[in-house]
């Protein structure tokens, strides 16, 4: 059940980013000013943002695995679309919009489809390898559009991961199980939940987490393009490209190693390496720019792998402090709260550096990343007290 659902979100999630890997040529071909051409991509996040809460309740009413094939197929065929019938800005906004939509109904709801199939105990390794199989389709989706499109064209690269994800749909159905024991529930959005301490932490933990991540993902090229090792060598883009795509895609290591981890050392020991060691290089990474090729290298793989080491653990906290009935709810609340604050720090972070560089640009990632830690000590005081301020809940870490 783990290497299906991981392979479903893989193939999923190909086309949460094929654009990003397409657009300069998609840019140049509509005419796009870089305003409205991010505006297309940020239409696949409001259409993700609009139906997470709906997808969540629907993965607590029935069964997980039905809403994960849907989501897959839908998000895999609007994307196709997009491929071929999309001819500017409007059009292209409009589908983009609805396959986000559509991709709602796979993460979280896999996420739900997991909790019911590993217990507690191994749940967090579960959990790493399902969110590590996120990062890494992030990273796969980059190199391979572009791949596609430098040999062919954008829209064979956007057909091609589009097809992955229409496939995955059928996959979920016919290789897939439901749990032997499915939890469901028909109350929707619990408002109960933000009685309940414990859940606002982890909540507030992964909106942190989210924050410091995605400024990072949307910023670090840019930034290595000011970097002397890199824009000496022959091919200053072609390196940066590189090295971005690294810091994505070890994330999945990341994720695998923390969710494992967890399950021995506890969530929340866990969470705060991960989380420590990532707002640590954000302070810092702003001062190392005079770093030697081969030490930058070293560093953006440790960073990779830190940036993304708190998501799984969080995320299986997350399930364990609900009651089972409510943890679709849970998780879709988690990634509205958590990917909300994605659409605000990158921009936050170009305004101070228009005004006063990296250095502070970086810094106000790690103001965001110390909120967590804070949040941190909080859950786990709370979980050491064995209250949550709600509904009794498993406690692990």
């Amino acid at each position: 059940m783990l290497a299906v659902v991981c392979v479903v979100l893989l193939a999923s999630v190909l086309v949460w980013f094929n654009y990003s890997a397409v657009l300069p040529l998609i840019a140049e071909e509509w005419g796009l000013s870089g305003t409205r051409a991010g505006i297309v991509f940020a239409a696949f996040q409001v259409g993700y943002l609009a139906a997470i809460l709906p997808a969540g309740s629907l993965a607590d009413r029935y069964a997980a695995r039905r809403v994960i094939a849907v989501g897959a197929t839908g998000t895999g065929l609007f994307s196709l679309a997009f491929s071929l019938f999309a001819t500017g800005f409007l059009s292209g906004s409009a589908l983009r919009l609805v396959s986000g939509v559509f991709m709602a109904g796979v993460y979280v709801p896999g996420m739900r489809f997991l909790s019911g199939w590993f217990p507690s105990e191994s749940r967090g390794k579960a959990m790493g390898l399902y969110v590590g199989a996120f990062s890494l389709s992030s990273g796969l989706s980059f190199l391979l559009s572009s791949s596609v499109a430098s040999a062919v064209d954008w829209q064979l690269a956007i057909a091609v991961t589009s097809l992955s994800a229409i496939a995955a749909g059928p996959i979920m159905l016919v290789f897939a199980a439901d749990p032997p024991d499915p939890t469901q529930s028909d109350r929707g959005i619990d408002l109960s939940l933000f009685r309940n301490r414990e859940y606002v932490y982890a909540v507030a933990i992964y909106t942190a987490h989210s924050w410091e991540l995605y400024g990072v993902r949307n910023w670090i090229l840019a930034f290595l393009l000011t970097v002397p090792a890199v824009m000496t060598t022959e091919n200053p883009s072609l390196w940066a490209g590189v090295l971005a795509g690294v810091v994505m895609t070890v994330g999945g290591l990341g994720n695998l190693l923390s969710g494992w981890a967890s399950d021995y050392v506890g969530r929340s020991t866990a969470i705060g390496v991960a989380l420590g060691t990532s707002t640590t290089i954000t302070i810092a990474l702003g001062f190392l720019q005079w770093l030697p090729l081969v030490a930058l290298v070293v560093l953006l793989v440790a960073y990779g792998i830190a940036l993304t080491g708190d998501s799984a653990p969080t995320s299986t906290a997350i399930t364990e402090v609900v009651d089972d009935g409510n943890v679709g709810a849970a998780l879709a609340i988690q990634s509205l709260v958590g990917f909300s604050a994605t659409a605000v720090s990158p921009v936050v972070f170009g305004l101070v550096l228009d005004r006063a560089g990296y250095r502070p640009a970086f810094l106000t990632l790690a103001a965001g990343a110390a909120i967590g830690l804070l949040c941190l000590g909080l859950l786990s005081r709370s979980r050491s007290n064995g209250t949550s301020g709600g509904t009794p809940a498993t406690r692990s870490g």
